[in-house]
């Protein structure tokens, strides 16, 4: 552990860059997926404090979920900014308006599918036993981190999406092309 303990930050580099690449591809965007990847950080502010508080050191187990967090809490981001993006780009809303309608459209269903990963992780964070202490790390890891991300994602992620979107806007303003709209393919000539 103490050998490759300087490599989990090349492990979360990769990890970062991953779900941004795919989420380009999923976007047909190089600047949707930020405000995707700026809502990763809030969900690590729960880890900090706690494990800090609770003298827990930061080891293999709890680095694994940190790494586990990183999807979670881009899955309440991209729960945001998906429905964000269509009603901004494929309806024609306003991006404030279509940022306000996407949290409240989806805050029911971030809370739901949060709290039942937070609940389900209860035995971790409780464990006794042999292999409690790693156990325990992951569970008070991936608790807190999503108690973060929940509480903190419904606030940040629309601010970021319209941030993030203004810019994009903005650049292609600049460069005379309409932001955000997905390629469509040419439709076949009649009689193929």
């Amino acid at each position: 552990e103490k050998v490759v303990g300087g490599q989990i930050y090349f492990a979360f580099a990769l990890a970062l860059l991953l779900v941004y690449l795919v989420l380009a591809g999923q976007y047909e965007s190089w600047y949707a997926p930020i405000s995707v990847i700026l809502a990763v950080p809030l969900s690590l502010l729960g880890p900090m404090a706690v494990l800090n508080g609770l003298r827990i050191e930061n080891n293999l187990y709890t680095q694994i979920g940190i790494i586990l967090l990183i999807a979670l809490s881009a899955k309440n981001a991209i729960l945001i900014v998906e429905v964000a993006l269509e009603l901004h780009v494929r309806d024609g809303k306003p991006l404030l308006e279509s940022a306000v309608n996407a949290a409240r459209a989806r805050f029911r269903p971030i809370l739901m599918t949060s709290f039942a990963f937070i609940l389900g992780v209860v035995p971790l964070v409780l464990a006794t036993g042999a292999g409690a202490n790693a156990r325990k790390s992951i569970g008070i890891t991936v608790f807190s981190g999503m108690i973060a991300s929940t509480c903190l994602a419904v606030l940040f992620v629309p601010t970021f999406f319209v941030v993030v979107q203004r810019f994009e806007n903005w650049l292609a303003a600049r460069s005379g092309k309409k932001a955000g709209v997905p390629k469509v393919p040419d439709a076949p000539a009649a009689g193929h």
